[in-house]
């Protein structure tokens, strides 16, 4: 039975997350004490007895989701013998969790995979002076007519479709006049709900160029190799595994959609009958169960749940 490892975006984070693995395991704390040394801080100690405030800063949220989701791989690895490598046909992740995604299949070490996030986090919240930008959520449109609702609302200024999650889920990013616009414009063409997000920027919209162009350099200086299985590209909803070509998708993610509900059901139509969520949360298990209703769906991210996980895959 083909199996998918995927990782968690921003949004799962928690304070207290990871803290039961490193206290049970000491290959997931080794995980943390490699990404605070990266980091040259102690990202372990916002993440677990810190203010959610600070934990939700975007430059700290991005390297601690990918934390846990390695942390979570490594008991599975260390613990279980579970490896994406003998487990997985395909990997992927929503937005940051690309990059948990192709850490854990051998593309990124863990210090370079937090140090890139670092850099993600401090470039997309940079790239727009807060309160300038916003993100959106229109629930009960589909991707086509969330779309043009985004063009419709732009009017001169940015509006696009950033993350496609689910048939009737699609979040809309840019400019604060135009996000409100669309809310407006979604509700007349019929969703159930338009709802502002609670978010520091505008991500996965054109007003990200300047992260983009930070993630380019970023990621020209990183060593990079070709993943054990194939990561689904958030921007392409295809399979890559040429080092080049998965650099040139993380760049432009930054500023494209996120084709999460086509990502899943590629892998679908491609054999996969059980998606993991690895990492916090459950985001991408319900994502799951809507994108690919055939299927298993799966989260591991305590030690309860890593030890149901791996009896669930050893039976």
């Amino acid at each position: 039975m083909n199996k998918a490892f995927v990782f968690p975006g921003q949004g799962s984070q928690a304070i207290g997350m990871g803290k039961a693995l490193a206290e049970q395991f000491r290959s997931a704390s080794d995980v943390f004490a490699e990404v605070d040394l990266a980091l040259g801080q102690r990202l372990s100690k916002i993440m677990w007895d810190g203010q959610e405030a600070d934990l939700t800063l975007t430059e700290n949220a991005q390297p601690a989701l990918m934390a846990v989701s390695m942390a979570v791989m490594r008991v599975l690895q260390t613990e279980y013998g579970i490896s994406v490598g003998n487990t997985a046909k395909f990997v992927g992740g929503h937005s940051l969790g690309e990059y948990s995604a192709l850490a854990a299949a051998g593309t990124f070490s863990l210090s370079d995979a937090a140090r890139l996030l670092r850099i993600r986090g401090k470039a997309m919240q940079a790239a727009v002076p807060i309160g300038q930008g916003a993100m959106a959520a229109l629930l009960g449109l589909d991707f086509a007519t969330a779309a043009a609702v985004a063009a419709e609302a732009a009017q001169g200024e940015v509006c696009q479709a950033a993350n496609d999650n689910s048939d009737g889920q699609v979040v809309v990013s840019g400019s604060k006049a135009a996000v409100d616009r669309a809310c407006e414009i979604a509700k007349a063409k019929g969703a159930k709900r338009a709802i502002l997000l609670a978010v520091s920027a505008p991500f996965h919209c054109a007003l990200m160029q300047p992260a983009a162009d930070a993630m380019a350099e970023a990621l020209g200086n990183v060593k990079m190799h070709a993943p054990v299985v194939p990561v689904i590209a958030n921007v392409l909803a295809s399979p890559l595994t040429d080092p080049v070509a998965i650099k040139n998708a993380l760049v432009a993610q930054v500023t494209g959609t996120v084709r999460w509900r086509e990502c899943v059901s590629m892998m679908a139509q491609n054999g996969v009958k059980v998606f993991v969520e690895v990492g916090a949360g459950k985001v991408l298990t319900g994502l799951a169960k809507k994108n690919a209703p055939e299927a298993v769906a799966l989260n591991a991210g305590t030690p309860d749940e890593i030890a149901a996980l791996a009896t669930y895959l050893k039976g």
